[in-house]
């Protein structure tokens, strides 16, 4: 069953086509918010993100667009979560680096590691497209960019993670 189908019958109010949503895109939402934030914040941010999906759904127009509309909500709840913290923190600015010690000992450790050093908007960009799969138009949605925007910042992105992994002794 599409997710345009699961979403109509969802907002008719059948359950189980929301269940069936949840259990679809859960993962990929964690996934999305577990990159941009540590695990603790990611559980966290992804219970408000259903939350504001089961609060949304019944006014979303195009059931259609329902990924990027999610990812939408993600990425508000996301920066919303970043905001408040840094506001807490007295930090001002968007280039804030969230790392998570944990990570430092897998096997994808340099990875990781240079993925959390890059500035929030260009780290966005690449897991939406190159780990969620998103297309740049949807990238564009979800970030409320144009699409030149997402493809500068994804070209910005490339070379400073390649850089970053050069500095800790990675070779493409």
């Amino acid at each position: 069953m599409t997710d345009e189908l699961l979403v109509v019958r969802a907002q008719l109010g059948e359950r189980a086509a929301l269940a069936e949503l949840v259990a679809r895109w859960r993962m990929p939402v964690w996934m999305y918010v577990r990159r941009m934030l540590d695990a603790e914040r990611a559980d966290d941010v992804s219970q408000e993100v259903w939350l504001a999906v089961v609060r949304g759904l019944p006014r979303l127009r195009e059931p259609g667009r329902f990924v990027p509309w999610l990812f939408t909500i993600a990425r508000r709840s996301v920066a919303d979560r970043l905001r408040g913290e840094y506001a807490r923190e007295g930090f001002v600015g968007s280039d804030a680096v969230v790392g998570d010690p944990v990570e430092a000992m897998v096997d994808r450790a340099g990875l990781v590691d240079a993925l959390s050093g890059l500035p929030v908007l260009e780290r966005e960009v690449l897991v939406l497209f190159y780990l969620e799969d998103l297309p740049v138009e949807d990238c564009a949605q979800i970030c409320q960019v144009p699409v030149g925007t997402v493809k500068s910042r994804l070209n910005r992105a490339r070379r400073l993670l390649r850089e970053l992994l050069e500095e800790k002794g990675f070779r493409p």
